[in-house]
């Protein structure tokens, strides 16, 4: 009877096991990380902070050497170290993040090199994290907790490995297969490649969906996502599992901050804060250039941190985030961060916006000649939903309707 029992047991065990789904990496993107490319990257920094310089000193764009044009290209302002995974920039992390990155178990540091469980987060390559038992760590695992009113996470980005350097990835042990979990329930097991670079699995949105009410929100209580050791990829010396980072990318981070006007349908303007469902504003037809009517069918709100204040010759200044497509003469749609704008409908095939475009406005254009990184949080907003157009008007520029694909 016992025996039957037992076998029993196994069964339901393997039974539950099967129904989680087993994942693939939908996108992969190798690392080629080194000292020397990081030298390379300092380099670049300081050549285009001097053309900053000139340009912040009243030297105008044309009047830049080809020389200085080029160095001004090889700058990312987002992006403050080499080892930088996102930046400064604008990302699914302007709205929120983790509250809290915990672990069974990590290694104790060697001399300036530490294995903590934060450094799966802090979006940044050059650190990771290392289980800290005997063996090749089986059923150690990270504890990723966020807030109530995080953002929605629709994708994992797992960096597998110590990549820091070609040796120290081959060196040291990877995860084969990792068990995800929603608020300690089974969710999905990833199957991870063994390559050196980032590992994306796109999922169905987790978190709250019900995003009308900031105040309700805010009362939500917090979630966790779980990763557990299941299986590796060993190491050439050592048994110790690197994960370098796990990050998230999602939905519920776009806008423009409190305060931006957006035209309305009969010519008058409104503070975006203001517009509600049914509202009829303004947008540009691309085919004819003229001006028609569209009602408001979807509005968002969300908490920001690192907006841009994008500055223009004229004075006028607009603050957005930097995956906010507006409609640049000579490239059509363009944002500081096409990645991200490439999850809306329309803006598959979206630009990259540079020092010196020219922003499409009402009756002509506004020429781009500064972008100031903010620091901070700040309420912004966003049109989301249109019964018609793919664009409004805000602050006398035409930006883009952010309505994400199905």
């Amino acid at each position: 009877m016992k025996q039957i029992l037992i076998i029993g047991l196994i069964l339901i065990s393997q039974v539950g096991f099967s129904q989680i789904k087993k994942m693939t990496p939908t996108s992969i993107h190798l690392l080629d990380l080194s000292v020397q490319g990081e030298n390379e990257f300092k380099k670049n920094q300081e050549a285009g902070m001097k053309v900053m310089e000139k340009l912040g000193n009243g030297t105008k764009y044309e009047d830049l050497s080809q020389e200085d044009k080029d160095a001004l290209s090889k700058v990312d302002e987002t992006m403050e170290s080499y080892w930088d995974i996102i930046g400064g920039g604008c990302s699914w992390y302007c709205g929120g993040g983790s509250k809290e990155v915990t672990a069974s178990s990590y290694l104790k540091s060697e001399g300036e090199n530490n294995y903590e469980p934060s450094n799966a987060h802090d979006l940044n390559y050059k650190n990771a994290w290392i289980e800290g038992v005997a063996g090749y760590g089986i059923g150690e695992y990270l504890l990723y907790t966020f807030d109530g009113a995080s953002p929605r996470i629709n994708e994992i980005i797992v960096v597998n490995g110590y990549v820091k350097s070609k040796t120290a990835w081959e060196n040291n042990s990877r995860v084969k297969k990792l068990k995800v979990y929603i608020n300690d329930k089974p969710y999905a097991i990833l199957n991870l490649q063994d390559i050196r670079g980032s590992q994306s699995f796109k999922i169905e949105p987790i978190g709250n969906s019900d995003r009308k009410d900031w105040n309700v929100l805010k009362t939500k209580p917090d979630w966790t996502m779980k990763f557990e050791i299941l299986d590796v990829y060993k190491g050439l010396k050592y048994d110790d599992v690197a994960i370098s980072e796990i990050y998230f990318d999602g939905l519920d981070v776009h806008c423009f901050a409190k305060g931006t006007k957006v035209q309305l349908a009969n010519n008058t303007t409104e503070y975006i804060e203001n517009l509600k469902v049914g509202d009829l504003v303004a947008y540009m037809d691309p085919d004819t250039k003229t001006i028609k009517s569209s009602k408001v069918e979807k509005m968002e709100k969300v908490m920001h941190h690192g907006l841009v204040i994008y500055r223009f010759e004229s004075g006028l200044t607009i603050t957005a985030t930097q995956g906010h497509p507006f409609k640049i003469d000579n490239k059509g749609w363009a944002s500081l961060k096409p990645d991200k704008s490439k999850q809306y409908k329309g803006f598959e095939n979206i630009n990259e916006i540079n020092i010196g475009d020219f922003f499409i406005t009402t009756d002509g254009t506004e020429k781009l000649v500064s972008i100031d990184f903010l620091e901070g949080e700040q309420e912004t907003y966003t049109i989301s939903k249109l019964n018609s157009g793919d664009n409004f008007i805000a602050n006398g520029l035409i930006v883009g309707v952010e309505e994400l694909n199905d």
